[in-house]
């Protein structure tokens, strides 16, 4: 015999501890024509309290529509379903002027085990030494960098920390901070972006080409 599914009721969603369900046991409802049905008249009320209770622990864990089946295995978003040769084809035209597997990019999958903060750490540029550290060694977090040409012609080089269009703040190598006034071109100011690359390719970038390039990533241990 069919019947009303239980976990998607509006009688039990607004039910707490079975006062809407116990009259409904006892006495049935008029609409939808469900009719009361023996023994369940004689059921005391505590009893139908437990059926209740336990008919909301079961929708307490019922998962949202469109979800896998329940497990006893936690399930993982598996995302390497690229072709890694064409992924290593894409690197080698569109990124190996900056970065190399055999330099700042070297074991990035040991360091990355998660492929999904492997492949987020690429697509960012955040999984390397950033740019001129394709070819040498690892290096720190890229960073952007700034020189600063005055009118006199000194030159002032270091790490960018504020610019607009009256002002730039830089860190020089010995940590004193300085900051020069901008009036249109002077001083020159010159911004050395090493995530530049990434940010011109994040619009260009097709899904097919982030998992390509994830799978053949994950190779390079």
């Amino acid at each position: 015999m069919g019947g009303v599914n239980l976990l998607r009721s509006t009688l039990v969603l607004g039910d707490q501890h079975g006062e809407l369900i116990i009259p409904v046991v006892k006495s049935g409802r008029a609409n939808p024509g469900m009719p009361a049905m023996p023994p369940f008249p004689q059921l005391a009320d505590d009893d139908i309290k437990a059926i209740a209770e336990y008919i909301h622990s079961v929708a307490a864990t019922m998962r949202g529509q469109g979800n896998p089946p329940p497990g006893t295995e936690p399930v993982v978003l598996n995302i390497v379903v690229g072709d890694a040769a064409a992924g290593k084809a894409y690197f080698e035209g569109k990124c190996a002027s900056c970065h190399s597997t055999s330099g700042d990019l070297a074991g990035i999958a040991s360091r990355f085990s998660d492929p999904v903060q492997l492949q987020n750490a690429w697509v960012s540029g955040g999984g390397s030494g950033g740019r001129g550290g394709g070819r040498g060694g690892r290096g720190n977090r890229a960073q952007t960098t700034v020189t600063v040409t005055t009118a006199q012609g000194q030159r002032v080089e270091g790490r960018l920390d504020r610019i607009d269009d009256f002002l730039v703040v830089l860190t020089p190598a010995d940590g004193v901070q300085r900051s020069f006034t901008r009036a249109g071109e002077v001083p020159r100011v010159e911004i050395h972006d090493p995530l530049e690359g990434h940010r011109k390719l994040l619009p260009v970038y097709t899904d097919k080409d982030i998992h390509d390039v994830t799978a053949y990533l994950v190779t390079v241990k």
